[in-house]
C-alpha cells in the first residue's frame, strides 16, 4: 500500500515538451497555485472528492461495472489553417480514447506480466449528436481566431478572449484544440473545479492516432489519454514529488517522471526499489511507450460516476441522443371532458416521436390565444369563467419544427350552484369512512379548514380495476387511494381547482378507501365537489372524452431505493422505469403533508435524482414516485 502524501490536490495537469528534447516537463504546481487565488471552493471540493473516492474504493466488492458513455464536445479554435484539424484527426482521436479507455488497444499486450492484469476503465466517448438546446449537433465546433497562440490561463474556453465557451460540464467532456505557447502539449481540469473551464485543452498537433507524423512522440493520441485521465480524477503516477504517492495502491512508487522509452525493468530508488509502471498512461514517456491504466486507477475513476459522484450526472446526459427529426403530425382525438363550472380537461392522441405539443385557448368571443407548451397529452384548465364557452386547438411539436393546429373545438362551463347538501358527514377518518356506489357520481363537501372526507367502496373478482375521479372543485382538493390493507396505492396532487384524476389497475379485491382533503386547510363551506369512484373488468387508461378503456401496463417502475438513509442534506433517490416517462416525486411527512415535489422526465432503465433536505425537520418520512398508472413508496428517515 503506497504512503498517502497529504498535499493540496491539484486541479489542472499540464503537459509540456520542449521541440529540441521531445520530453514531457510539467508544470502543473504553478498552475495549481494560481487556481486556489482564483476559486476560494476549489480546495473544498477536491477534499471532498478525495473523501468520497476513499469510501467508494473501500467499499469496492470487485463486481463488474456497468461501461459509461460519455459525450464529447470538440472546440476547434485555430489562428492558422494547418491549426484547423480536419473531422478525420477528430475522430482517430475520439477511436484511441475509447480502445485506450477499454483495455482494446493491442499494444496492452506489451504490458509486463508483473503488473497484468492492466485495469480497464470501463469507460467510452461519443461526439455529442444532440446540443444544449436540444439541436442536432457534429459535436465539433470550429472558430478561426485573431490569438496566434494561448496558455494556460483558460483564455481559450471563453468566446471574448478569442476561444468558445465551455457546454454544460453536467452533460458534456469539453475538449478544446488550439495553439499552445511554450511547448504545451496539454492540460485539463480535476473535478471540483469552475464549471466554465472544465474539461481539457489540447496543442493542434497532438490531436489524431496511427498517421499524424506531425506529432513525432507524440502522434498516437496519448497526450488526450493521459488527459482524459487527469479529468477522470487521476494524478501522475510519481505523484508530482519524488518517490511520491499518485493515491492509487497498485501502482509502484516512482522516483519522478519518466521521459522517452525506458528500457524494462526500470527501478526506482525510492524505499523498497520497485520495478517502475514506465508504460502507463499517467507517466511522462512518449506516446509509443505508454500502453496500460491499472485497476486501482480504473476502480478510481469509476467513483466519479457512482450515486453522488462528482461526474454522476453524465450518466442521464442526453448528449449522444440524436433529437427525433420525424415530420409532425397534426394532433387527433383532441376534445374536452370533466368540465365544471371552472375547469375543464383537454386531451389528445399521442404521437410517437414528438417531443412536445402547444394547447391553445381562448374565449369564443376573443382574437387572444393563450399557449400551454406540455409533453403530456392532456392540459387542465382552471380558473374558467361559469356558463362561458371556450376554444381550443392543439399543435405537435417536433425539434425546431410543428405542425399545423387541429381543428379548433369548444367547450360551455357549467352554471354555478349556490350550495349544496353533504350526507356524508361525519367521515373524518379511515375508520368512519362511509360507503359510496360505484360507477356513480356523488357530492359532498369540505366545510372547514379541518374538515376531511373519507370514503369506501368494494371491487370484485370481476371488476378489480379502479379509477377515482374528483372534479367540479371550489377550492384547490387533493385525493389519495388506499387498498384493502388501508397502504396507500395513488395519489393526485394537482394544484388550484384542477380536477384529480387516479387510475390503479390489477390491485387486489376487497373494500378500498378514498381520502378526499383540501391543501393547506382549504374549504368551501357552501359549495360541493363531485366524486366518481369507477370499477371495470378492463384495465383503465386516462382518455375521459372517449371513455375509452384499454389495456396498460400498471407497473412501469421496477425498483426504488434512497440512499443514504438516514440522510441529512440531501437524498439520492435511484429507480427503473420500463419506458420513458413523467413522474412526480413527493416527501411527505409522518402527518401525510406533502414538503416538496418535484417533476422528473425518466428514461428507459435506471434514473436517478437528487432531493434537497435542507427544509426537512427531522423525522420519518414517505418518499413516493408515481405517474397515471404506477405509484411505488419508500420511507426514510431525515436526521
Amino acid at each position: 500500500m503506497k504512503k498517502f502524501i497529504n498535499f493540496l490536490l491539484l486541479g489542472v495537469s499540464l503537459f509540456l515538451f520542449s521541440e529540441s528534447y521531445s520530453q514531457r516537463i510539467c508544470g502543473q504546481d504553478e498552475y495549481h497555485q494560481s487556481q486556489l487565488l482564483i476559486d476560494p471552493n476549489y480546495q473544498i471540493n477536491q477534499e471532498q472528492i478525495e473523501q468520497f473516492t476513499n469510501d467508494f474504493i473501500r467499499n469496492y466488492d470487485g463486481s463488474s461495472r456497468a461501461i459509461v458513455t460519455i459525450p464529447v464536445v470538440f472546440h476547434i479554435v485555430y489562428n492558422t489553417t494547418s491549426q484547423n484539424i480536419s473531422d478525420s484527426k477528430i475522430n482517430s482521436q475520439l477511436s484511441q480514447l475509447n480502445l485506450d479507455f477499454s483495455k482494446l488497444n493491442s499494444d496492452n499486450s506489451s504490458t509486463p506480466s508483473v503488473f497484468q492484469p492492466t485495469g480497464n476503465m470501463d469507460i467510452q466517448f461519443c461526439l455529442a449528436t444532440r446540443d444544449p438546446n436540444g439541436n442536432p449537433t457534429t459535436g465539433i465546433q470550429r472558430r478561426q481566431t485573431t490569438a496566434t497562440s494561448f496558455s494556460t490561463n483558460n483564455t481559450v474556453k471563453y468566446f471574448a478572449q478569442g476561444g468558445l465557451d465551455a457546454w454544460p460540464s453536467s452533460s458534456y467532456l469539453n475538449i478544446w484544440v488550439c495553439n499552445l505557447s511554450g511547448g504545451v502539449l496539454g492540460y485539463a481540469q480535476f473535478p471540483g473545479g469552475t464549471v466554465a473551464t472544465d474539461g481539457v485543452v489540447l496543442t493542434s498537433s497532438c490531436v489524431g492516432s496511427v498517421s499524424n507524423p506531425s506529432g513525432g512522440a507524440f502522434g498516437l493520441g496519448r497526450t488526450a489519454t493521459h488527459e482524459v485521465g487527469h479529468w477522470l480524477n487521476l494524478r501522475h503516477i510519481w505523484g508530482d514529488a519524488n518517490c511520491g504517492s499518485d493515491l492509487v495502491s497498485d501502482t509502484p512508487t516512482h522516483n519522478t517522471a519518466n521521459y522517452g522509452c525506458p528500457t524494462y525493468p526500470h527501478l526506482s530508488t525510492c524505499t523498497g526499489s520497485p520495478v517502475e509502471m514506465t508504460m502507463n498512461f499517467m507517466d511522462y514517456t512518449d506516446d509509443a511507450c505508454m500502453y496500460m491504466f491499472s485497476n486501482g486507477q480504473a476502480v478510481r475513476s469509476q467513483a466519479l460516476f457512482t450515486s453522488g459522484g462528482a461526474r454522476s450526472s453524465l450518466l442521464t446526459s442526453l448528449g449522444c441522443s440524436a433529437p427525433n427529426t420525424t415530420t409532425c403530425s397534426v394532433p387527433s382525438g383532441v376534445s374536452s371532458s370533466i368540465v365544471t363550472t371552472n375547469t375543464a380537461t383537454i386531451s389528445w392522441s399521442s404521437i410517437a416521436g414528438v417531443s412536445s405539443y402547444n394547447l391553445q385557448w381562448k374565449l369564443s368571443t376573443s382574437s387572444t390565444w393563450t399557449t400551454v407548451n406540455t409533453t403530456s397529452t392532456s392540459v387542465s384548465l382552471t380558473g374558467l369563467t361559469t356558463n362561458t364557452t371556450y376554444n381550443f386547438q392543439v399543435q405537435s411539436v417536433c425539434g425546431t419544427t410543428t405542425s399545423n393546429y387541429s381543428t379548433q373545438s369548444s367547450f360551455t362551463t357549467l352554471s354555478q350552484s349556490t350550495s349544496c347538501t353533504d350526507t356524508y358527514e361525519s367521515n373524518n377518518s379511515l375508520n368512519t369512512a362511509k360507503t359510496i356506489p360505484v360507477n356513480t357520481t356523488i357530492t359532498a363537501r369540505i366545510s372547514t379548514s379541518t374538515d376531511k372526507d373519507y370514503f369506501k367502496f368494494t371491487t370484485t373478482t370481476t371488476n378489480r380495476n379502479v379509477k377515482i375521479n374528483l372534479s367540479n372543485l371550489p377550492a384547490d382538493y387533493d385525493v389519495r387511494l388506499y387498498n384493502p390493507s388501508n397502504v396507500q396505492v395513488g395519489s393526485s396532487l394537482n394544484s388550484g381547482t384542477t380536477s384529480e384524476l387516479i387510475i390503479y389497475n390489477n390491485g387486489p379485491v376487497g373494500t378500498y378507501k378514498v381520502y378526499v382533503f383540501g391543501y393547506a386547510g382549504a374549504f368551501n363551506s357552501t359549495l360541493c365537489y363531485n366524486l366518481l369512484a369507477s370499477t371495470s373488468s378492463a384495465t383503465f387508461r386516462e382518455s375521459e372524452s372517449t371513455s375509452e378503456i384499454v389495456s396498460i401496463d400498471r407497473e412501469k417502475l421496477e425498483s426504488i431505493s434512497v440512499f443514504p438513509n438516514p440522510a441529512k442534506e440531501l437524498l439520492n433517490v435511484n429507480f427503473e422505469s420500463k419506458n420513458e416517462s413523467y413522474y412526480d416525486i413527493t416527501i411527505t411527512d409522518a402527518t401525510g403533508r406533502i414538503v416538496q415535489k418535484t417533476n422528473f422526465q425518466a428514461k428507459v432503465g435506471k434514473n436517478f435524482v437528487e432531493m434537497n433536505l435542507q427544509n426537512c425537520e427531522k423525522g420519518y418520512y414517505i418518499l413516493s414516485v408515481f405517474d397515471r398508472e404506477s405509484f411505488k413508496t419508500i420511507k426514510f428517515v431525515k436526521e
